[in-house]
């Protein structure tokens, strides 16, 4: 893994702007993994959540982007794995915070709540924002034992 791959992926309903957001990022210099899907079929998004969850564990990415029709199936499912802080956002400030408190590693978007433009902000933002560390970090490392 290069310190800047990052892992993609969509359901059916997804798909269009998965394309803009692979544009964007590899734009940006990030390289793009993208896990599908890439048509409208209909498709299970449990699936592709899992896909990038497991990029991110085999040290194939270093965060992750889901995108399905609401972004909240994306975000249940990815959250399945104790590794994964995935969070569903709406606007610049809320995945500002999702990286900068919660350190986030996989961001969630709903394609049919969304403009284009609000989420290229969302993914730019979570690209661009660093965790803070300090009195957030111990609150993050009780995420990853809430199964203990």
């Amino acid at each position: 893994m290069t310190a800047k791959t990052i892992a993609i992926a969509a359901d059916h309903g997804g798909v269009e702007l998965k394309s803009q957001i692979i544009k964007s990022l590899a734009g940006n210099g990030w390289e793009v993994l993208d896990l599908g899907t890439d048509g409208s079929t209909s498709v299970d998004y449990p699936d592709y959540a899992k896909a990038v969850a497991k990029s991110i564990i085999d040290g194939k990415a270093e965060r992750g982007i889901l995108v399905c029709g609401s972004g909240i199936g994306m975000s249940i499912a990815a959250n399945r794995y104790p590794q994964i802080r995935a969070a569903l956002v709406h606007d610049r400030l809320s995945a500002e915070l999702c990286r900068q408190h919660n350190n986030a590693n996989v961001l969630c978007l709903g394609a049919r709540l969304l403009g284009d433009a609000t989420a290229l902000d969302c993914v730019n933002a979570f690209m661009m924002t660093e965790f803070e560390g300090g009195r957030h970090e111990r609150r993050v490392e009780k995420l990853s034992s809430l199964t203990d």
